[in-house]
């Protein structure tokens, strides 16, 4: 991993163009190709990003990041503070917990759960940036699937890079993305109802055959 503390400005130039004025920021450059612009006051989310596969071209003065779809993030650096390179070496990946693991095996087995017409092509489908819970077949393409026992901003925005990045497949176009967990927060809700990720809130006593022990009507 390559870690540049610099003063600089970025633009995005693509679909959509973004740009960020001049300050002092943590430009982030992984072993995957990946780059990310980090602020100090943004938590773990960056400011602008690149996903892998991408290219780096470096000039004096100014960085061109681009992907194969021929979009650019330019980095423009004023003032180099520090330039660091570390090699984390292999990651062993993310533990998840029991209900987690056994939900997303649940789902595995019996992907109608989450809709109709849905078949599943692999568990823990590989990518460049990590693992995608579920990858799935309906009749109108691929539906990748994010699960969670809780959840939040964060595993949208984990399910979004997917959906962006496996969309990039020709054997894979359409990707749509389906968020499912036993609580899904609001925020969470609104957020992939915007990026047009349908969620789906799962019951896990339901899903292993376990009778509820409160008395009910019906």
């Amino acid at each position: 991993m390559r870690l540049v503390i610099a003063r600089c400005s970025v633009d995005y130039l693509g679909r959509l163009t973004a740009h960020l004025p001049l300050a002092t920021r943590l430009v982030m450059v992984k072993a995957d190709g990946s780059v990310s612009i980090h602020a100090d006051d943004r938590a773990y989310k960056p400011l602008n990003w690149m996903s892998p596969p991408c290219r780096i071209e470096e000039a004096p003065g100014v960085w061109r990041v681009v992907n194969k779809a021929g979009e650019e993030l330019r980095i423009t650096l004023d003032e180099v503070f520090a330039d660091t390179s570390h090699d984390l070496g292999v990651d062993p990946g993310l533990v998840k917990d029991g209900v987690e693991a056994h939900l997303q095996e649940l789902l595995g087995a019996t992907p109608s759960l989450l809709g109709e017409n849905l078949t599943l092509v692999r568990r823990e489908y590989p990518t460049a940036i990590g693992p995608v819970d579920l990858l799935c077949r309906s009749d109108t393409g691929t539906v990748a699937v994010e699960v969670k026992r809780r959840g939040e901003i964060d595993g949208v925005e984990q399910l979004s890079r997917y959906l962006e990045l496996l969309g990039r497949d020709p054997l894979l176009a359409p990707v749509t993305g389906i968020f499912a967990a036993q609580e899904i927060k609001p925020q969470a809700r609104v957020l992939a109802q915007d990026r047009g990720i349908r969620c789906v809130q799962l019951d896990y006593d339901a899903m292993r055959g376990v009778e509820r022990d409160e008395l009910t009507l019906f």
